[in-house]
């Protein structure tokens, strides 16, 4: 009885968390991808946690991130999904950092924003 009990109360959270869950919406979804897209191909390496991952690493990470993020609620702009899952680690808080050439590396938040502001056409 208890194991039933245990199978319902797993298959109820399961139900709740898929009835949660909303798509981030088509236009914020596209610039999200354009966004990793760009770091896929820029050549660029991507850090996290004081490794150094290739941009397609890093997409492929982000990517994770977004779905994670869209589980708990929706994505509601590019700039949050930057904030929330695209600007540090959520196991240890620390930043990310992007690094291209020969160019001392800097915070992917401020990379990810020159980019998003390049893709809007600013």
């Amino acid at each position: 009885m208890k194991t039933h009990r245990l199978a319902i109360a797993v298959l109820a959270a399961a139900f709740s968390a898929a009835a949660n869950a909303t798509p981030t919406a088509a236009p914020v979804r596209a610039e999200i991808d354009a966004l990793l897209n760009k770091l896929q191909s820029s050549g660029c390496q991507f850090n996290r946690n004081g490794s150094w991952y290739s941009g397609a690493e890093a997409k492929s990470h982000l990517l994770r991130k977004l779905e994670y993020f869209e589980d708990k609620g929706s994505v509601k702009n590019t700039e949050q999904f930057i904030e929330l899952a695209a600007s540090k680690s959520s196991s240890s808080g620390k930043p990310y950092q992007v690094k291209c050439g020969n160019a001392a590396a800097m915070p992917s938040q401020q990379w990810l924003n020159a980019e998003l502001s390049a893709i809007r056409g600013r």
